[in-house]
């Protein structure tokens, strides 16, 4: 085909139709860069740990360092949003409200909490970001056992009482604290091992052993309990 000066406009439009758009970029707004920012970070720090190099998380990104700077001026101010989502956002106060309640049981409510506990905790960013935390410089697991101790460790204590029928006030002991995280150590390690080791604790046919699984412990820690404390 001869090209004359009449047909170069035309084949211009042709190519010009033809030509995929370009795709236009959208530009964030404040809530969500920042939103996109934490999410990435979570999951930047439950694989690569804390430890991990910002700069490798802007990459990760496609953003630049002065645009992470601006949103959280600091690595410690960005662990401690990503401490506060990750953690203190998951943290129910009606497990608190359930270990209260006087209708139930301590065995009921020992199942109630561990099993709904363990479906809200036990996933892959909160593990293995509090194994990280750990493993570094304690900053989040440190803040994580601190809301254990205060909120959750005396209202277990006081049911494990229940259940043995000890009716004291008294400050928990040493033994009464290590072994009550005996079951709470027995019931993360779940997520231990999923998250951390890769191994199925499991059946894949028996979708309800974790369950199952938790019960156990629970029963096996209250009458072991029963036996120690009641001497």
């Amino acid at each position: 085909m001869r090209l004359t000066q009449d047909s170069i406009p035309s084949l211009r439009k042709a190519n010009k139709v033809a030509s995929p758009a370009m795709p236009v970029r959208r530009r964030m707004n404040t809530t969500d860069r920042r939103r996109q920012i934490v999410d990435g970070a979570i999951q930047f720090f439950a694989t690569h740990g804390l430890d991990g190099q910002l700069r490798n998380l802007t990459k990760e990104l496609g953003i630049t360092h002065t645009l992470l700077y601006h949103y959280f001026p600091t690595k410690d101010a960005l662990i401690k949003q990503v401490y506060e989502d990750v953690f203190e956002s998951r943290w129910k106060p009606e497990w608190e409200a359930l270990l209260d309640d006087n209708k139930l049981s301590p065995e009921e409510k020992l199942n109630a909490f561990y099993l709904d506990y363990s479906a809200t905790v036990l996933t892959y960013d909160l593990v293995r970001i509090l194994i990280f935390s750990g493993l570094s410089d304690h900053s989040i697991s440190d803040r994580f056992f601190e809301m254990l101790r205060s909120r959750l460790l005396p209202r277990l204590i006081r049911e494990t009482r229940k259940y043995c029928q000890r009716n004291t006030r008294a400050k928990p002991s040493h033994r009464e604290l290590e072994h009550l995280m005996g079951l709470h150590g027995g019931v993360f390690y779940i997520g231990i091992r999923r998250w951390i080791y890769g191994q199925a604790i499991y059946d894949a046919s028996s979708p309800h052993a974790e369950q199952e699984i938790i019960r156990d412990r629970i029963s096996s820690y209250l009458h072991s309990a029963k036996t120690l404390f009641n001497k």
